[in-house]
């Protein structure tokens, strides 16, 4: 049995990030964010089925956020620290007035009942991570059997993926059958290169299969630069100059996972380098505001 005090404990996100001097066009959704407790309110998962001990990260921080950065709509993640309890995801999107909806954390013990519940509550999707030492899944009949559950709902499927499972998965990712985002550029690390197997295997699923969508987001994580991160700029153009229509833009804020000092990215940095990612200013409103609207139905 994992004890709590064994697990590594993450950085909190950055108190004070700047104030972008990119504006953001009026209505961007952030589709990629977590609520993180807090923890006597919003309890975190058993020990057992985490990997990590984040910082509260509240909904009152957010909100925040949203205004210093100019965000508009936001979808929140239900993290891997909450477990199956959405709780936390669900109060997010009660308590935002409309601005925001969601996608959760399920497996096939979710009854048809217990979906349409999370339905009404405004989540829209679920999400799957692949990453084993992540405490992620290999079990594609899992993800199958709740695929079919969602369908009907017109749900998405989210997947956090790494290189190699990506492109051990693809031609299974191909067959699913609602859409299917591929989180994070899928992680590839760019010092790799735009013509890594695992790369050219996402710009093929985004090209040949209407159902496969992709975030540009995670720079940092992916960057062997770090900031300002000029070496996303070819990976996110590969993608922009393909299907626009398809990709989607998130902070991934509060970017948990971070255990070391000097991790922290800066939220504003990473609006800043949007225009970088998409100079064309039609391009960045169809991602950041058009295309969010197509698989989440906001209220305002």
């Amino acid at each position: 049995m994992t004890e709590t005090a064994e697990l590594p404990y993450c950085y909190p996100p950055h108190p004070n990030p700047r104030k972008p001097s990119f504006v953001l066009p009026a209505g961007t959704v952030d589709t990629h964010f977590h609520i993180f407790g807090p923890p006597e309110i919003f309890p975190w998962a058993p020990a057992d089925n985490r990997v990590y001990t984040p910082p509260a990260a509240p909904l009152s921080h957010y909100h925040q956020l949203m205004e210093h950065l100019g965000i508009s709509r936001g979808v929140v993640i239900q993290p891997m620290a909450h477990g199956y309890d959405n709780s936390v995801t669900l109060d997010a999107i009660a308590g935002s007035n409309g601005r925001l909806m969601g996608v959760a954390k399920v497996d096939d013990t979710f009854s048809d009942k217990k979906i349409d519940e999370l339905h009404l509550g405004g989540i829209r999707g679920v999400r799957f991570n692949m990453i084993p030492e992540s405490g992620g899944t290999g079990n594609l009949r899992l993800i199958e059997r709740t695929v079919e559950k969602i369908k009907e709902r017109d749900w998405s499927l989210t997947i956090h993926t790494k290189p190699e499972q990506l492109v051990k998965n693809a031609d299974w990712l191909a067959q699913i059958q609602v859409t299917t985002i591929i989180d994070h550029y899928a992680r590839v690390d760019y010092a790799d290169g735009l013509q890594q197997k695992a790369f050219q295997t996402l710009l093929r699923l985004l090209k040949d299969y209407e159902h496969i969508w992709a975030k540009l987001s995670c720079v940092e994580r992916c960057s062997a630069l770090g900031p300002p991160y000029e070496d996303a700029k070819e990976f996110a153009h590969a993608m922009v100059d393909l299907t626009p229509n398809k990709l989607l833009w998130g902070t991934d804020w509060p970017h948990s996972q971070r255990y070391n000092l000097g991790d922290q990215c800066d939220t504003g940095e990473l609006v800043d380098i949007i225009p970088n990612l998409i100079p064309d200013q039609s391009t960045q409103h169809l991602i950041l505001v058009k295309n969010p609207l197509k698989l989440f139905d906001f209220c305002t």
